[in-house]
């Protein structure tokens, strides 16, 4: 199986670094604005944090409301959750 179609590999390039899943975490818990995501997520960069959310809207995992200006989970990205709690349960036994 290729890079291209193997759905771990998939997977794996869209939440291949921190901030992803760490956005992902603020947004599964309530939805917030890019200021709101910017404060609670100490050290990243508007930069990076417009690029990650830009990139989460387009795989449909998050979407943003125009008018609110507020970002929230999708059905797609709901089912993230388990995964950041399978990573919450690691970290806390073995890290």
């Amino acid at each position: 199986m290729s890079m291209s179609t193997c759905p771990v590999a998939k997977v794996a390039d869209l939440l291949s670094d921190s901030w992803t899943m760490l956005i992902i975490r603020d947004i599964l818990r309530a939805p917030a604005r890019f200021c709101e995501l910017e404060r609670s997520l100490h050290g990243i960069s508007t930069r990076t944090l417009t690029i990650k959310l830009k990139r989460l809207v387009e795989e449909k995992v998050i979407a943003k409301d125009d008018e609110t200006h507020l970002y929230s989970i999708t059905k797609q990205g709901e089912s993230l959750g388990s995964v950041i709690d399978a990573m919450h349960s690691y970290g806390k036994k073995w890290l």
